[in-house]
């Protein structure tokens, strides 16, 4: 089958592809950069900060851009330290976050900032410690912030 018709062809289908995400791993004096993102409301559920990979930008831009939003940093993008998926069993969702180590070259957290999405309602430093003390997902995060190395971590359900 040609290119042109392999995309007519999944046009066609009724399954939803899986949604591409980037997100940012950020340690500054090593702690983490984590961020309460819930659309419509606040959780007790942390991640770190990301989103959407939009069409036409890289997977770099589209995280700079994400952070900017979420968080009002500007930040460096480095090498990828995880690959995620998330999905849920018993539905359509299923996305896969790709996670890059990054690294803040201007600006602050500020209390007063706000995510022009209105998702990301709290934003916060957390040492490797203080995670026992949170929900947060993916569960692999701690090992991809911390210890180094490239991490997969396949077909985690999602939490709502």
């Amino acid at each position: 089958m040609d290119k042109a018709a392999c995309i007519g062809k999944a046009r066609s289908m009724k399954t939803p592809c899986p949604r591409l995400a980037v997100r940012a791993l950020i340690l500054h004096e090593n702690r983490l950069l984590l961020v309460n993102a819930w659309g419509g409301g606040v959780s007790d559920l942390w991640c770190a900060p990301g989103g959407g990979v939009e069409r036409g930008a890289s997977l770099p831009d589209n995280l700079i851009r994400e952070v900017h939003e979420e968080c009002g940093l500007t930040v460096t993008v480095g090498e990828v330290a995880l690959v995620n998926e998330f999905h849920d069993p018993n539905g359509p969702f299923h996305q896969v976050d790709v996670y890059f180590r990054c690294t803040i070259v201007a600006g602050d957290l500020r209390a007063d900032w706000r995510d022009p999405e209105g998702v990301v309602t709290e934003r916060r430093f957390f040492a490797r410690h203080d995670l026992a003390h949170i929900r947060y997902k993916p569960d692999s995060l701690p090992v991809a912030a911390w210890d180094g190395g490239v991490t997969y971590d396949p077909l985690e359900p999602i939490i709502r």
